[in-house]
């Protein structure tokens, strides 16, 4: 490789995800810094593919293919018979937002004041309240929950298959509340969820955020170039070594590097650099910069297991795919953005409690009106539906460490779920309550017969081995470069990493601990929330609006 250096920048960003995109275009947008951002995968604004991650129901495209994602495997699972689990990302502008499942939902309100409860100032329910509303233009009711004017269009589910209708029904049928929105008043129950699609097209946040900003002269964006390490002075990030077309560049900052890499990279970039344990490093010849333990620790994700019925009329999407219906179907979309094209059709979900004592929704539905086999990589034989049920606040954590010092070499993934009985208690429990809501009345003229788990898997045990045979996770993975005050802790309140200077992580990884959901709204507003950390303004004003079934003055309840 040759070796070249290349003119300086005020702001690195490393990472064109979900956060990096934010960042690009906040940071940029008064003129006066000159902002790089570099991504290793493509545009998507690709001209023979791009429609693939633009388009909301082409969404399994992009997401089983490595044409705009990692496609990271996890080291075999002990407590899932040794199955390695699939890992996509986005490896494109926009990240994973690019290729994600587009189900909007920032979590519960103690998620946040947990975050703060931990010695993190900024991040409790009341101050990230304004950044989420500031992140989103919502088709519906605006309200002090809900914004109306910022760069993500979000709609909520209407697509008029009746076994949402049923789906929803039959969970109040079963006990359980319903809720007219997940991001307001009501966390908990059955509903339509918010999804970032707006005119019939995928809000990723390139399309959102770094759409807008990209003529203005002083933001420069790399695709196709990998981060290889941070460069410092000491103990100071001053740039990055990046690598393009088997070229080394040193690419200079004056201000900050900011990683925005997600849950896997950002550790990987970090312990290439020489930040993180520093015994495994010194053992693959990395010189060590700063002896942070926490680094790759820490991994969380949503454990994702099944419920899957046969359905007795034809309502799904088992024929979407046949000829003539896939040709009437792209017609329809290419030429008016509407018809089935036009959503992800994840657009029902529950949030619930598993037992009546629970203090929150522990477990989480995303209702899905056909069969999903392998990840989406295997067409249905027949007419189905299914309920992927996940508990929100895992105990068990893993982590991502260097296979070597080849930055293009996946890192060693080691999920570890499921470590915890309490863990599986919530997924066994979780799988029951979807079967005792589909047994209910609303859903008796669409149920032909239980498929998975199946009728012969009765107890515990049985439920126990049908989850090793099968589960597999909700791709959020998050918290393994994570904010706190602990030992195991990265980074302080404001995203700097400990014991250097001039370096930040703004991305999922920097999650103290999971949120009660899907991850892509809440880091979102972690990115507009950083953006005013890092170019020195006051933090927006703090809007506390209870949920229905939260009272932040309790502070016992905080775990």
């Amino acid at each position: 490789m040759t070796r070249k250096s290349s003119k300086g920048f005020d702001y690195i960003i490393v990472g064109a995800g979900t956060a990096g995109c934010v960042m690009a275009n906040r940071l940029s947008e008064d003129g006066q810094a000159q902002v790089l951002l570099i991504e290793a995968g493509r545009s998507d604004r690709n001209l023979f593919h791009g429609w693939q991650l633009s388009m909301p129901a082409a969404l399994t495209y992009p997401l089983n293919s490595k044409r705009f994602n990692w496609y990271y495997e996890t080291e075999p699972q002990t407590r899932l018979n040794n199955r390695r689990l699939y890992w996509p990302r986005g490896k494109v502008l926009g990240g994973s937002s690019s290729i994600n499942g587009m189900v909007w939902i920032r979590g519960h309100a103690w998620d946040y004041d947990n975050w703060a409860s931990k010695g993190l100032p900024g991040w409790t329910w009341a101050e990230c309240l304004p950044y989420f509303k500031k992140s989103e233009s919502r088709n519906k009711k605006v309200s002090e929950y809900r914004g109306g004017y910022g760069p993500i269009g979000v709609t909520i589910g209407e697509y008029p298959n009746p076994l949402f209708e049923a789906y929803i029904e039959a969970g109040q049928q079963a006990g359980f509340p319903r809720t007219e929105d997940f991001n307001g008043y009501q966390f908990e129950g059955f509903g339509r969820f918010d999804m970032n699609i707006a005119q019939g097209r995928r809000q990723n946040s390139s399309f959102a955020y770094l759409k807008p900003a990209t003529a203005r002269p002083n933001l420069t964006i790399m695709t196709g170039t990998m981060v290889n390490r941070i460069l410092f002075e000491g103990t100071t990030a001053t740039g990055v070594e990046s690598i393009r077309d088997r070229e080394k560049r040193e690419i200079r900052a004056s201000s900050e590097v900011i990683l925005s890499g997600g849950a896997v990279n950002s550790p990987q970039t970090l312990l290439l650099s020489g930040i993180g344990n520093a015994d495994e490093l010194r053992a693959l010849g990395v010189p060590v910069v700063q002896n942070l333990k926490g680094v790759g620790r820490n991994l969380q994700d949503h454990v994702n297991s099944s419920v899957k019925m046969e359905c007795s009329q034809p309502v799904t999407l088992y024929k979407a795919n046949a000829f003539p219906n896939n040709f009437k179907i792209g017609l329809q979309y290419f030429a008016r953005k509407t018809g089935p094209g036009a959503t992800m059709h994840t657009e029902a979900g529950a949030f619930f409690k598993t037992r009546d004592d629970m203090f929150l929704p522990d477990a989480q539905h995303h209702f899905i009106p056909i069969l999903v086999f392998d990840n989406g990589r295997t067409w249905p034989d027949r007419h189905g539906f299914q309920c992927h049920v996940c508990p929100l606040r895992p105990e068990s954590t893993g982590s991502i460490k260097l296979r070597s010092t080849d930055p293009f070499e996946h890192p060693i993934i080691s999920a570890d779920v499921l470590a915890t009985d309490e863990d599986w208690r919530m997924t066994r429990d979780s799988i029951k309550i979807t079967r005792e809501v589909f047994r209910r009345d609303a859903m008796k003229p669409f149920v032909k017969a239980e498929l998975f788990p199946g009728p012969h898997v009765k107890t515990d045990e049985d439920i126990d081995n049908y989850i090793r045979e099968s589960a597999t996770t909700c791709y959020h993975p998050s918290s393994s470069v994570k904010m706190g005050t602990d030992e195991m802790s990265c980074l302080n309140h404001e995203m700097k990493v400990y014991g250097v200077e001039g370096l930040r992580v703004v991305d999922a990884s920097a999650m103290p601990q999971l949120n009660s959901g899907n991850t892509n709204a809440p880091v979102t507003m972690m990115a507009e929330k950083a953006a005013d950390m890092i170019r020195g303004r006051v933090q927006m004003t703090p809007e506390w609006h209870p949920l229905a079934d939260y009272e932040a003055t309790k502070p016992e309840r905080m775990a």
